[in-house]
């Protein structure tokens, strides 16, 4: 019941009470004591509505608490439902160490599901829902998919959270940053980033870049370089031995060393080339292969026959495979036996 309409039908209940006592039962006047304590004398109509009134003060106090009350658990409500809003947003965007606090039993079983929940929103979901903090998060999630740079600060983020890596990466992509200015801040940017615009990078960067840099070389990274050496654009003037320190924080297969050697068959002066491969050879297993393919493509065939004839039967079958028909005046091109 609301209280301005209780209070009214009290006020007309209290009027008939004292006007049915005035008038048909007694005009009269009384006085009372109240422990003790004589109060004035009033009229017998007036005496009987105080029972009323004070009922009506009582009742109003009782509403008024639980009312209270229940405006108090209305707003616990309010707020947790704000923040399952905040726990989705989060979700979304896929936040690391979520961890709301509710004060509702439901919303607490609700928000402990959704935050360790990571929620990928349907290509059919618009940003039409009624609440703007929902709307918000998927025009972002969109805009950034579409290549668009939106604004996450307000979201506090990690760097290794994908959309900050993907947006950044559109940032990278529209020219609003740089690839050094990425590599010069290795907290702010994530490192898979760092070493993406790093292949970038070294496609025209001077070898003290590079080497500055070198912390993230890929092999990716590593064939980009491999590429500029001797080349008619972009030269890069390195020896061997920088280049075998450079290389030194990977590691490579066989097929990798290979690929190397591929590389720089275009290019490179061949005496430096199987020079490189000889020293890798000498350290590293896995680029024994490339050194024979490198001294076969470079037609160097006393020092390969000298490896092969100190092999096993087993290794570098392929090779002898090569050599075998190459004595019988079997020209093959090099690259089908690798």
């Amino acid at each position: 019941m609301y209280i301005k309409r209780y209070t009214i039908a009290t006020l007309i209940f209290v009027v008939l009470i004292g006007w049915y006592v005035y008038s048909f039962i007694t005009q009269g006047s009384i006085s009372i004591d109240f422990f003790g304590v004589p109060l004035p004398s009033l009229s017998i109509a007036l005496w009987a509505i105080v029972p009323v009134i004070l009922l009506y003060v009582g009742s109003i106090v009782h509403m008024s608490f639980y009312s209270l009350m229940g405006n108090f658990k209305l707003r616990k409500y309010e707020k947790d439902y704000e923040k399952l809003i905040d726990a989705f947003v989060d979700a979304y965007l896929g936040k690391e160490n979520r961890n709301h606090t509710f004060k509702t039993p439901r919303y607490t079983l609700l928000g402990s599901l959704v935050d360790k929940t990571t929620l990928f929103p349907s290509q059919n979901l618009k940003a039409d829902t009624e609440n703007e903090k929902i709307n918000a998060v998927i025009n972002i999630v969109e805009n950034i998919k579409n290549g668009e740079v939106v604004d996450l600060k307000k979201y506090s983020l990690q760097s290794s959270n994908p959309f900050v890596i993907q947006n950044d990466k559109n940032r990278y992509k529209k020219g609003m940053i740089s690839a050094e200015d990425i590599l010069t801040h290795p907290n702010k940017y994530d490192r898979k980033l760092s070493q993406e615009v790093y292949v970038d990078f070294v496609k025209k960067a001077p070898l003290y870049a590079i080497e500055k840099y070198k912390t993230y070389l890929t092999k990716d990274a590593l064939f980009e370089l491999l590429s500029r050496i001797n080349s008619s654009e972009n030269i890069l003037d390195i020896s061997n031995e920088s280049l075998i320190n450079l290389m030194s924080g990977l590691e490579f297969d066989t097929k990798d060393y290979i690929k190397m050697s591929t590389i720089l068959s275009y290019k490179m002066i061949p005496e430096h080339r199987m020079k490189l491969f000889e020293i890798l050879s000498s350290s590293k297993e896995e680029a024994m292969e490339a050194y024979l393919f490198t001294l076969f493509d470079l037609e160097m065939l006393a020092p390969a026959d000298e490896i092969l004839e100190n092999s096993q039967s087993s290794e570098y079958v392929k090779f002898k495979a090569y050599r075998a028909l190459k004595e019988r005046n079997k020209n093959f091109n090099i690259n089908l036996f690798i």
